[in-house]
């Protein structure tokens, strides 16, 4: 049973059965996980660029999307149409994948990590956290890594609250402090 169906068959039913939700369609849901990597000082360097796109596209599965400057910014050295950072749309059975990846396998490997703070919900039910460095991943071979980079997760929800997130995240054993 891959991840989708486990949340299909066994969790969303485990959250209708504890009568806080009426209806099966109202159970909320991950709907997609965005990634998001900025370049910063690195913007000249176009071989650094390959490299992260590379990483990101090891780590998830999934061809990521440089993103381009909107605006030129003169104070930042910045020009309309350069590129700016690094971005990386989850959704369906990829998402459900990386999601349990995340879960059993990073987060244990994060060093110092404690769970997750509350406060990092916006107030439709969204989380978004950092991982600081990208060779927390397993797919990561240390020998080939020349420069460390940091990514910023987002995990979308169906969800119109916190509260009904943190059910749905509890579920999962998403690591949360109370």
């Amino acid at each position: 049973m891959n991840n989708k169906e486990k949340y299909n068959v066994i969790l969303r039913k485990k959250l209708l059965e504890s009568k806080e939700f009426s209806n099966i369609m109202e159970v909320p849901k991950v709907t997609k996980i965005v990634v998001n990597v900025g370049m910063g000082k690195y913007l000249k360097d176009k071989n650094y660029f390959s490299q992260v796109v590379q990483d990101l596209a090891t780590i998830f599965g999934q061809r990521p999307v440089i993103t381009k400057a909107k605006k030129s910014v003169s104070n930042f050295k910045l020009r309309k149409g350069m590129d700016v950072g690094i971005k990386l749309t989850l959704r369906n059975k990829i998402m459900f994948d990386n999601l349990d990846k995340l879960i059993n396998i990073i987060f244990p490997r994060i060093r110092d990590f404690d769970g997750f703070n509350k406060k990092s919900f916006n107030k439709f039910g969204n989380f978004s956290f950092g991982i600081k460095e990208h060779i927390v991943f397993p797919e990561i071979d240390f020998a080939k890594i020349d420069r460390i980079f940091g990514m910023d997760i987002t995990i979308v929800t169906s969800s119109s609250s916190i509260s009904d997130t943190l059910k749905l995240f509890k579920v999962y054993n998403f690591p949360i402090k109370e």
